[in-house]
């Protein structure tokens, strides 16, 4: 019987809501969750299509990359997430996709502008695309490179994890994460709309502005801020 049934459960139902969402295909991506007291994450197997995925296949991980339980090989993509989760200690769940429009800003290694209030919403900065990795890192170790080429990013850019929880990056694809799995995933299907909206906009009206920072400030706060009245008590 499994130690960490209910760790598995919880990153299946995140990674079979990232094909509900329409946010993978055939293999593309993956999700994890972490348990914090016992230092270890539960991460979809490599190379496993969703569509014959199971709870008991997600493989369980420690943050020095050793398989804990699961007969499956992990994601190809585990020392990303074991290099972020024991780096930022504050978050619970991770996911990468290859969700189409995410993907097309990542592809031209480009920030996605905050063009109106519904990015504005959510996050009050523009999102992050990491430079595309250096030959060496490549070399190197590939997916721990990918997890402090995130990080390095964020620090470049004087951004926090704990206020962006999404990023690109370049010439790869998106990455986000969250308090939970489950806002990992939330934050996921935001970035892809955020994302295709930006570039329809960007597609009727090359020149189309940043919204101005008034009203920004504005729909983040009234959602996030200290006095926020967005939604129910």
């Amino acid at each position: 019987m499994s130690n960490y049934k209910s760790l598995k459960q919880e990153a299946y139902e995140c990674n079979m809501q990232l094909q509900e969402l329409g946010l993978v295909i055939f293999t593309f991506g993956n999700a994890s969750v972490v348990d914090r007291q016992r230092q270890v994450f539960a991460i979809k197997p490599s190379g496993v299509s969703y569509g014959t995925l199971n709870a008991t296949d997600m493989v369980v991980v420690d943050f020095e990359n050793n398989v804990v339980e699961g007969e499956l090989r992990p994601s190809s993509d585990t020392k990303t997430h074991a290099v972020l989760y024991s780096q930022w200690d504050a978050i619970g769940g991770i996911v990468h996709t290859h969700s189409t429009y995410a993907t097309a800003w990542a592809q031209a290694q480009c920030d996605i502008p905050i063009l109106g209030t519904t990015h504005a919403d959510h996050l009050a900065f523009d999102i992050p695309c990491a430079p595309v990795m250096d030959d060496q890192l490549i070399k190197d170790d590939y997916e721990v490179s990918t997890g402090y080429q995130i990080i390095n990013a964020l620090k470049d850019k004087n951004l926090s994890y704990r206020e962006v929880e999404m990023i690109l990056v370049g010439g790869h694809a998106p990455f986000t994460w969250g308090k939970t799995g489950e806002k990992a995933v939330y934050n996921s299907a935001v970035l892809e709309e955020i994302a295709k909206m930006a570039a329809i906009t960007k597609g009727i009206n090359e020149e189309a502005p940043r919204l101005k920072e008034s009203l920004i400030k504005k729909h983040f706060q009234r959602k996030h801020g200290d006095g926020a009245y967005y939604g129910q008590k």
